[in-house]
């Protein structure tokens, strides 16, 4: 009798059939692409540096808070071309929010250099080896960057991931 009553009770509107959860799953499975989003983030992670080290020398400035723009920027950009579900998207997005952040932080002292001694920015950057640096993100690290930089990771990760909507689970083919 107990079998009866529960096959008699409606689905409510928030109830997804698991087969049809299944479904869509799939479907949104076949439609990732994880080397396109590994491209994209470091594209992303490479520009969000760029406009991070030009505005810095632009105003004499490091902004910390262009390490959120970065994580913001990269995980869009994961989400938009890799259209992915699985948690190897938001890996990939905060991997490359974290390397956006350094190259954005290691290009912005470089322009700071440059401008101070007058030294072009490219002839700086060609002379730089790991050594050079190391002793460079180490000199100008500051422990409010761990904030920053944490926060980007978050935003890089988060952001990295495909909506799911409503509509997405009902499309079925």
């Amino acid at each position: 009798m107990a079998d009866e009553t529960q096959q008699q009770q409606p689905q409510s509107e928030n109830t997804v059939d698991p087969l049809i959860l299944k479904a869509a799953l799939q479907r949104l499975r076949s439609e990732q692409n994880l080397v396109l989003a590994v491209l994209a983030g470091g594209a992303a992670a490479l520009l969000g540096a760029c406009v991070w080290a030009a505005i810095t020398f632009a105003t004499s400035f490091q902004i910390g808070w262009m390490a959120v723009g970065v994580g913001f920027l990269v995980g869009y950009a994961v989400r938009t071309f890799g259209k992915g579900i699985d948690k190897s998207f938001a890996v990939v997005g905060a991997v490359w929010s974290l390397a956006g952040c350094a190259v954005g932080n290691l290009l912005s002292v470089i322009g700071v250099i440059s401008k101070q001694q007058n030294v072009p920015f490219f002839d700086i950057l060609e002379k730089l080896n790991p050594e050079i640096v190391a002793s460079l993100m180490q000199a100008t690290f500051n422990p409010m960057d761990l904030l920053f930089y944490g926060i980007a990771v978050y935003e890089g990760y988060r952001f990295s991931f495909r909506p799911i909507s409503q509509a997405d689970l009902m499309k079925i083919g």
